[in-house]
């Protein structure tokens, strides 16, 4: 047989040569490792949902896992620190608050079936042994290989890119059936890269401030009745895609890594207290649900104004926040940056009353009345002079000037100190009348003694007081001093109403927060506004928020758009008919023709200088620009009241939307886009391009 073979070679051709190695395997049978990615099961509402780790934790994960360290105890951080792993029992923890504990997986291999959305991952266990069948099959080509699951089930490996599935087989099967015929099987995947799953980046690790967050009434803070956790979650997620979007510069230049949203939860610690089971005693049965749902939510607005329940409020979100901020610098021992809060609804009530009642340090008070002793002594006196001339009795100024005597000091005095300073019956009896109808025209923010602040406070009271407030509680002192307070559907400004606060003085500014940001939906029912009771002889408009694109919504500029074009059409149809009417009254009557060509003349005349504004009118442009207004010291003398642009389909039905309007917050890019831009501006660091319309 070989001598045919060697025939058919010609003379010139060399018999092939042998590599003395054995022939490199067909690329189609080279077996390669699978790469694992870590995945956590969330359970909600009973029904498991597998979440994969972000690649950054997964890796981190891996290289503890491929290092040995299984066996030890080991806590791997993820979640941008906010969850714990515990490597050896494949538990994921929650740090910052209580949570069911989720079970980790090293996922390899993964199976859907028809009623799955999503790729679920087979135990590790089961895991290990089809990628060892996996690999005999790529290495032997031998495939149609099966493998029985833990639970009976068949998996039948066809060939590398049809792996299937089959339910268990009944036990007796009289028809004989096969595995085929058991349902339509599950697909089987190997690797996370075949299963299109959603795998995040991961958060930068550098956290440049943190935030606190307090919810309002009830467990459910949005539309779907999710947890403060789950919305707050949203918050985060929302920014670190507004930091992408308009603080790319920055980030390229590593000048900011992120913000960090912590959640503050007091409704839990409120009613474990008894007070539940004491309500359902007096509950009656009828419309069960609708009662319930009121014990659960509306309620807590009344425990707030119980004497006995909101001390029981404030602990709880006082002390939650001071144990936040403790945990968090340990776990973070190189931050440096600072700390904000932030308030929905009735949680922004309940920081507000808490910030007008924390104490600022006595040094920094101390510094504060040295630098500014003179100025704010000069000041004070010249107030004194012109009250004295308000009520004709200059004569008196060199008196006042001689005892020091600035306005706070005046509105302190009694009948016995003018007396003693030598002013007479009559000019006693102005001054007292002055004072006392001041002192009623203001009065002082609830729960805050006023003399012990004066210079800041609402009023001038003589003797410190709680006027008009319903509650009076022990309010906790906070371990660090916020640097911005956002309320964000707030019914502070109804409230301080309803106690009797008629007006904030334009002076007045939290103790310890230099910032205040009252954010609301235009069709919120529960948001007020604060700017009126500072100035509450000016009417104005909020600050709208731009949208976080650049520019207003569409159907907002086309309402203002609308209505300019009405204005501008009524006002040339009136001046049309204005100018007609004095051509008509003044011409006289046409005898001849040139005095008609007179009058022509004269009527366009008139026509053509109408438009024409007067010397002391302004441009329409000019007009439309808005005059700075003085907001008080609140803010720092920054506006207060932000107001968000309604989407285009809430614009048609104010009433069906007001709910949406007061739980829009978490998911509003708009809100968490001036949240960002005003923590980032007090470091200096500004947005890509200004907003327009933003302050």
């Amino acid at each position: 047989p070989r001598a045919p073979r060697r025939s058919t070679m010609s003379a010139g051709e060399q018999p092939p040569a042998r590599p003395p190695a054995a022939p490199e395997p067909d690329p189609a049978h080279r077996y390669e490792a699978v790469a694992p990615h870590w995945f956590y099961c969330k359970v909600t509402d009973t029904r498991e949902r597998w979440v994969p780790f972000s690649a950054q934790d997964s890796e981190r994960l891996e290289e503890a896992h491929g290092a040995g360290r299984d066996k030890e105890d080991l806590v791997v951080p993820t979640s941008g620190g906010r969850y714990d792993v515990h490597l050896k029992k494949r538990q994921r923890v929650a740090v910052y608050w209580e949570e069911e504990v989720s079970e980790v997986r090293r996922c390899t291999w993964f199976y859907k079936g028809d009623k799955d959305n999503k790729y679920i991952p087979y135990s590790e266990a089961f895991s290990e042994e089809l990628e060892e069948a996996y690999m005999v099959a790529v290495t032997l080509d031998e495939w149609k290989k099966k493998l029985e699951s833990p639970s009976r089930e068949i998996i039948i490996l066809h060939n590398p890119k049809l792996m299937v599935h089959y339910h268990p087989v009944a036990a007796s099967d009289d028809w004989g059936s096969t595995p085929t015929e058991q349902g339509r099987p599950r697909t089987v995947k190997r690797g996370v890269e075949n299963i299109a799953a959603e795998i995040p980046n991961g958060e930068p690790l550098q956290i440049d401030h943190l935030v606190f967050v307090v919810h309002g009434i009830g467990p459910a803070c949005d539309i779907r009745f999710r947890s403060i956790i789950q919305c707050v979650n949203d918050f985060r997620t929302v920014s670190l895609s507004m930091l992408q979007a308009h603080f790319r510069r920055a980030q390229e230049q590593q000048q900011i890594g992120r913000v960090e949203f912590l959640p503050v939860n007091w409704h839990s610690s409120l009613h474990s207290t008894g007070v539940d089971v004491d309500l359902e005693r007096i509950t009656l049965p009828s419309i069960n649900r609708l009662r319930h749902f009121i014990n659960d939510t509306i309620l807590d607005v009344f425990f707030y104004n119980s004497p006995t329940y909101c001390q029981t409020i404030v602990d709880t979100v006082a002390s939650e926040m001071n144990r936040l901020y403790q945990l968090f610098l340990q776990r973070n021992p190189l931050f440096s940056g600072g700390v904000s809060i932030a308030g929905h609804s009735l949680g922004s009530l309940i920081l507000f009353d808490l910030l007008t009642n924390q104490r600022a340090a006595p040094e920094e008070a101390e510094r504060s009345a040295e630098g500014s002793g003179t100025a704010v002594s000069n000041r004070g006196i010249e107030e004194v002079k012109e009250i004295l001339q308000e009520l004709e009795l200059s004569e008196y100024c060199d008196v006042f000037e001689k005892e020091e005597m600035d306005r706070r000091a005046l509105f302190l005095c009694t009948e016995k100190n003018l007396k003693e300073m030598g002013i007479p019956l009559g000019p006693r009896m102005k001054i007292l009348h002055y004072i006392s109808s001041k002192t009623e025209m203001q009065v002082c923010l609830p729960h805050v003694p006023c003399s012990s602040r004066a210079p800041r406070s609402l009023s001038h009271e003589a003797k410190p007081r709680l006027p008009l407030s319903q509650v009076s509680a022990n309010y906790p002192q906070l371990n660090y001093k916020p640097t911005i307070f956002f309320a964000f559907g707030s019914p502070i400004g109804m409230f301080l109403t309803v106690r009797g606060v008629k007006r904030i003085n334009p002076d007045y500014s939290l103790p310890t927060c230099k910032g205040f940001f009252n954010i609301f939906h235009p069709f919120d029912p529960v948001a007020y506004r604060i700017e009126p009771m500072i100035v509450p002889e000016l009417e104005f408009e909020p600050m709208l928020l731009p949208h976080h694109k650049g520019r207003k919504r569409m159907h907002l500029e086309l309402k203002e758009g609308l209505t300019r074009m009405s204005v501008d059409l009524k006002n040339n149809l009136l001046g049309s008919l204005r100018v007609a009417w004095q051509s008509f009254t003044r011409a006289p009557l046409p005898a001849v023709e040139a005095a008609g060509a007179d009058a022509e003349a004269e009527a366009e005349a008139g026509v053509e200088k109408q438009p024409d504004p007067k010397p002391d009118e302004a441009p329409a442009a000019v007009k439309e620009e808005p005059l700075p207004i003085n907001v008080g010291r609140l803010n720092g003398g920054n506006r207060i009241d932000y107001v968000l642009q309604e989407k285009p389909i809430e614009s048609f039905n104010e009433y069906l939307f007001a709910l949406q309007g007061h739980l829009c917050y978490w998911e509003s890019e708009d809100t968490v886009l001036l949240v960002l831009k005003e923590i980032y501006q007090t470091q200096g660091i500004t947005l890509d391009q200004p907003l327009p319309g933003s302050q």
